[in-house]
């Protein structure tokens, strides 16, 4: 269904009314189920609706019609594995709270398995007040940040729900998420976003549920070590001293846990290297994306701020591309190790900051990184991080440059009319300092051709804030068709274990870990 920006919502009802043929009275009831923006012409913007309906004389009136548009809906409801004989001596243990754990932890605890969930971090409110002080002191806390804590590397984002996957298990998520909080829209916008305001809540809900169905989350135990026995887990050990017994533990770490990589390598898990990619944070004015995107309709309040993505593949064979796009946000200091500097880009639910801001980022291979080994792409993402902070003044203010010094080959030395946004301060430089060659020259050749898509990428006083290192994880830990690591009972999950992308992905893969293990083991008495 589609209705003009001017028309209301309610206008779905006559319309579907009159676009299935029946009277008032045949229409039961319905739904939105999905809502998206079509500005693609000037002078007009629509919104596209896919609309469940109920009828009383259903089979009659889709017997009336040969019109793709109009279907039986998809049962989409989740269905729960049926669970296993194995017996099962011990609560299932789950290592971190990001997506990929929480909602492991959740499926464990709706099926009655009780499960123990470790985060190395603090909950979401302390954890919060440990990312002010970095921000506005440079205290940083390895341990607590906004890679490390409740909620993951996702709860200091825009907490965008968007993804590729086509799964059932992503409705849960969305549901679940509804139910701790998150806005009703999220159900059916095509481009959902909670915000990191309304995110903190939600982790917090969902957490609060866990511990409500017989689970148990605890904050600040990190784990240091597995106990393993004739290749097969036995169990974990906890800030170096604490011994948990558990023959099945979940592994959702996060894509910054660079020690937990480094004690799954001596511990013997197979890992291999995987791609991602490294680049900028990239500001512009939100009424320049807003005008461009949205033409004469820009500023509607129908539309809210406008949003982009795009690529570019350059004839060197290299690519580069826009991610993680923050309509009204601000670029943030998101390291979690001392002496490097890292960024990431964040907004609240009402997206009502002057910038926009989007990772410009250029895809890296194993091959780039100088060695064979399994943990290079980490060694390869810290010599940027260093080199970054080095270059911004060695107190964690980070390096920018014009997009107009970038493309002229000049250090920028002054900034121009888009103020940054990174809290923690700025230091005009060349990122060339920072950056690969190979990494520069792509985004060389992108920008003017991006400008091309987008008029206005281009803007010679737009900035960009080095270096974003942690697009996904530098890492892949090995497991087979049953959800298993090298080593039995050992559950790699999520974005860290480098099975998933983003905050839906890495759900709906917590999800499967947590199928896995219901689908083989009986739950444990709960104690």
């Amino acid at each position: 269904m589609k209705l003009s920006i001017d028309q209301d919502a309610s206008n779905l009802k006559n319309s579907l009314i009159k676009k299935l043929k029946i009277g008032e009275k045949d229409l039961v009831g319905y739904k939105i189920f999905k809502q998206s923006i079509d500005a693609r012409k000037h002078d007009t913007i629509n919104f596209v609706y896919t609309v469940d309906v109920e009828l009383k004389q259903e089979d009659s009136c889709l017997k009336k019609f040969k019109n793709k548009d109009i279907t039986i809906a998809p049962d989409l409801e989740y269905k729960y594995v049926q669970t296993g004989s194995q017996p099962l001596q011990h609560r299932p243990v789950i290592i971190g709270t990001g997506p990929a754990g929480l909602f492991a932890g959740v499926i464990l605890a709706e099926m009655g398995y009780g499960p123990v969930v470790m985060e190395r971090g603090a909950d979401v409110d302390t954890r919060a007040e440990a990312v002010r002080k970095f921000w506005e002191h440079g205290l940083l806390d390895p341990e607590c940040n906004v890679q490390f804590g409740e909620g993951g590397a996702g709860t200091f984002s825009d907490g965008k729900l968007t993804t590729l996957i086509r799964d059932r298990r992503c409705r849960k998520v969305l549901s679940d998420m509804t139910m701790a909080g998150a806005p009703e829209e999220i159900m059916y916008a095509a481009k959902p976003h909670v915000g990191t305001d309304r995110l903190r809540s939600v982790v917090k809900k969902i957490r609060e549920r866990i511990i409500s169905l017989g689970g148990e989350v605890r904050f600040n135990c990190k784990v240091t070590d597995l106990i393993t026995k004739d290749n097969h887990v036995q169990g974990i050990i906890i800030n170096g001293t604490e011994r948990l017994a558990a023959e099945v533990v979940v592994l959702a770490p996060g894509h910054s846990a660079r020690d937990t990589f480094e004690m799954l390598y001596q511990a013997g898990v197979t890992m291999i290297p995987k791609p991602f990619s490294v680049g900028v944070r990239i500001e512009h004015p939100q009424k320049l994306i807003d005008a461009v995107q949205y033409k004469k309709f820009a500023g509607h309040p129908k539309l809210g701020p406008a949003d982009y993505k795009l690529a570019y593949h350059t004839a060197n064979g290299r690519s580069a591309y826009t991610f993680c796009m923050c309509p009204g946000g601000v670029v943030v200091a998101a390291s979690s190790e001392e002496e490097g500097v890292v960024t990431n880009g964040m907004s609240a639910y009402s997206r009502s900051g002057e910038n926009a801001n989007s990772a410009l980022l250029v895809g890296v291979e194993p091959a780039d990184f100088g060695s064979s080994h399994p943990l290079a792409g980490v060694a390869f993402q810290r010599k940027l991080e260093r080199k970054a902070y080095i270059l911004g003044g060695s107190d964690y203010k980070a390096p920018v440059q014009l997009v107009g010094d970038f493309l002229e080959n000049r250090p920028s030395t002054r900034l121009g009319q888009v103020e940054p946004s990174y809290r923690k301060g700025v230091q005009p430089a060349a990122l060339n300092e920072c950056l690969p060659d190979f990494v520069v020259e792509t985004m060389k050749m992108a920008i003017p051709e991006l400008d091309k898509k987008l008029k206005g990428f281009a803007l010679p006083d737009a900035v960009m804030t080095a270096v974003e290192t942690r697009s996904s994880s530098p890492v892949r830990i090995v497991r087979n068709e049953f959800m298993e690591a090298s080593l039995r009972g050992l559950y790699p999950a999520g974005e860290g274990a480098g099975h998933a992308g983003g905050i839906v992905s890495a759900a709906v893969d917590g999800i499967k870990a947590a199928e896995a293990i219901a689908s083989k083991y009986a739950s444990p008495s709960v104690r």
